[in-house]
């Protein structure tokens, strides 16, 4: 299974209006080779390299199996987690000091959660 970006390339950085010192808006995203059986699917977006350890930027659950694009500015359907900003939806970029990788995963799942 595969996420991609058409606005930016895997190890590139991310443009500016996607983070919190832009329009603090999510990309767009492509889902590829979502295993047959799949139920739903689970979207996390996270900062390996933040200070205090990993912090959640995106988290969507109970998303639906056959979703293949999510459009800039868009949450899929499904069940928003609460990122570590205390919010419901997408949190930019905004790292404290140095250069971070952010690790836009896409999980498939073989429940549907409740």
């Amino acid at each position: 299974m595969q996420i991609t970006s058409s606005a930016f390339k895997d190890r590139e950085a991310i443009p500016m209006n996607y983070t919190a010192d832009g329009e603090d808006i999510s990309p767009p995203l492509s889902i590829r080779d979502v295993p047959e059986g799949t139920k739903s699917l689970a979207l996390i977006v996270d900062d390996p390299d933040a200070p205090m350890g990993t912090w959640d930027h995106w988290i969507v659950f109970n998303i639906p199996s056959d979703t293949r694009e999510i459009a800039e500015g868009s949450a899929p359907e499904g069940i928003r987690g609460m990122n570590d900003f205390g919010k419901l939806e997408y949190g930019g970029p905004a790292p404290p000091s140095g250069t971070h990788r952010y690790k836009f995963k896409i999980y498939a799942l073989d429940v549907n959660p409740q």
